[in-house]
């Protein structure tokens, strides 16, 4: 079952295909959280990110349109790439 106007992993996958996460630490903080989504909302990215835990660590994947712009956010904020989405809607 999706909300209303909810963005689903899909239509992630197919307008954002280009994914970088950032360590949860980066993104923490009212200070950190605004320095980062003012940057990315100057870019090509998607209204929502997700959060993925690998190595025991927590990570928040933000999505572009451009490879470009994913590019030079990974290289702002020392933000991983990532060739292929890590979540489903099913989670």
């Amino acid at each position: 079952m999706t909300r209303k106007g909810e963005i689903l992993q899909a239509r992630l996958r197919h307008q954002w295909p280009h994914y970088v996460a950032l360590s949860a630490e980066t993104v923490r903080g009212h200070r950190n959280y605004d320095v980062v989504h003012t940057f990315a909302e100057a870019l090509s990215v998607a209204p929502r990110t997700f959060w993925v835990h690998r190595d025991d660590l927590d990570f928040v994947v933000f999505c572009f349109a451009k490879p470009e712009d994913a590019q030079a956010f990974s290289e702002q904020f020392g933000g991983e790439r990532l060739a292929a989405p890590l979540v489903t809607d099913d989670l």
